[in-house]
């Protein structure tokens, strides 16, 4: 089984590029299936989950060629309309797809989607929006089949909650669709704000408005078209969170830093110098980080539940208590186990985790058991004494390019286990005959 390596305690240093935003990407591949033509997306990371997602596009019919960080996406010969089970499960936001494809061939067959358990996410808010344009989906042993006996047809919808991946499925529903479609209380994440860019370069006509409203005037019919996508924020503010744990200065460079106003806050509380221009962050961290006392995690522009275990895992050394509310998933804190298991000093009570920060963590074997659980483990064992080992790597292979190539950038001592074993065998005498 294949595990991350790291041999802690060393300051990071260094300038590292960021790579393009997951969150942005798999909304964008599935809006490729409404643009009835070829699209070329640029800055598209290497992930195993955008590798799921480019599986189900050939499913479908696309072709999809991929040259260095530029997918380019044939969807002319789009016709299937079902994605098997074992798709769908290989990643949460497989349900991104419905929309798309409900719009563009009037029907899908799926099931449910799989991924981390982090908690609920329930698609209730995706299955009464798309009701509400007109699709009818009956619901038959966590499958889903899905019909539209007319077009689907523009109305105004209300969200009970800023749910981001339900706001993207109403949009791609509706980008095709007949008449205007009003999203209220939409999520205002700048991954919607990328969607809506590719959306409205493919024909479409998207206008994201001020106080949560999102306004689709449906076109009919989505041509191909050429993007970029954006940066993840998500894998910077890792970055940052390890820069700060250990010490470091680094210069987060292709970043949107507009992206981090609100979040800068909980690192500058901590002690930690920022720096940022339109396009890079640098980040200074003080000898010995500061508690922060009430962090929250809450829809875009709050702090991100996906950064949370990362920056627990920061203030898990910090001078004080720090105080960590989880609003958004009830079980999110799967990290806590493993970084106490290094030393760290954090107790749970219901959605609140109360973090007494310590002078030394130490290496420890550990485990990933979802995305950001090990991102922070990661965050952990490069400020740690001595060597942790983390197994689950294809749990942070999910979000993170080549976590530990770009971390080595940065002088952290970091390796695969199979790059250990290669080096190994390359130095292992040659057989006499």
């Amino acid at each position: 089984m294949e595990e991350i390596i790291i041999r802690g305690g060393r300051k990071l240093d260094g300038k590292l590029p960021l790579q393009g935003s997951k969150n942005s990407s798999l909304p964008i591949l599935a809006a490729c299936v409404l643009a009835n033509g070829v699209s070329v997306l640029h800055n598209i990371p290497e992930l195993t989950d955008v590798a799921a997602a480019v599986r189900i596009l050939e499913h479908l019919g696309c072709s999809v060629k991929r040259q260095g960080h530029t997918l380019t996406v044939d969807s002319r010969g789009v016709s299937c309309y079902t994605i098997p089970e074992h798709m769908m499960h290989e990643m949460r936001s497989s349900i991104v797809f419905l929309g798309a494809m409900l719009s563009r061939l009037g029907k899908a067959e799926l099931c449910t989607p799989g991924g981390c358990e982090i908690g609920l996410r329930p698609i209730d808010l995706h299955l009464s929006s798309l009701r509400a344009l007109g699709a009818e989906i009956e619901e038959q042993n966590a499958c889903l089949h899905c019909a539209c006996k007319e077009k689907l047809r523009g109305c105004v919808i209300s969200l009970s909650f800023p749910s981001v991946g339900a706001t993207e499925n109403i949009m791609l529903a509706a980008a095709a669709a007949a008449g205007s479609t009003t999203i209220l209380n939409a999520a205002r994440e700048p991954e919607i704000d990328d969607l809506a860019a590719f959306l409205n370069a493919c024909g479409g006509k998207v206008r994201i408005c001020a106080g949560g409203a999102i306004q689709i005037e449906g076109v009919g019919r989505l041509h191909g078209a050429e993007h970029t996508v954006i940066s993840d924020r998500i894998a910077a503010l890792t970055y940052m969170a390890a820069t700060a744990a250990c010490g470091g200065d680094v210069l987060l460079q292709q970043v949107q830093t507009a992206h981090f106003l609100s979040v800068n806050r909980v690192f500058e509380q901590a002690g930690c110098q920022i720096t940022a221009t339109p396009d890079s962050l640098r980040i200074r961290a003080p000898k010995r980080l500061s508690a922060v006392r009430d962090i929250r995690t809450l829809p875009y522009p709050g702090f991100p539940t996906d950064a949370q275990a990362a920056v627990m895992a920061m203030l898990s050394k910090a001078d004080g208590t720090s105080v960590m509310v989880e609003t958004i998933f009830e079980n999110r804190f799967h990290h806590v186990h493993e970084l106490n298991r290094m030393g760290a000093r954090i107790r749970v009570e219901g959605r609140v985790a109360i973090i007494d920060g310590v002078a030394r963590l130490s290496g420890a074997p550990v485990t990933a058991v979802d995305l950001r659980a090990g991102g922070a483990l990661v965050v952990a064992g490069l400020a740690a004494a001595g060597t942790t080992q983390i197994s689950g790597v294809h749990h942070i292979d999910r979000g993170y390019e080549r976590i530990e190539a770009c971390l080595r950038t940065l002088c952290a001592d970091i390796e695969r286990s199979a790059e250990r074993a290669g080096r190994q065998q390359q130095l292992q005498p040659p057989v006499r005959k």
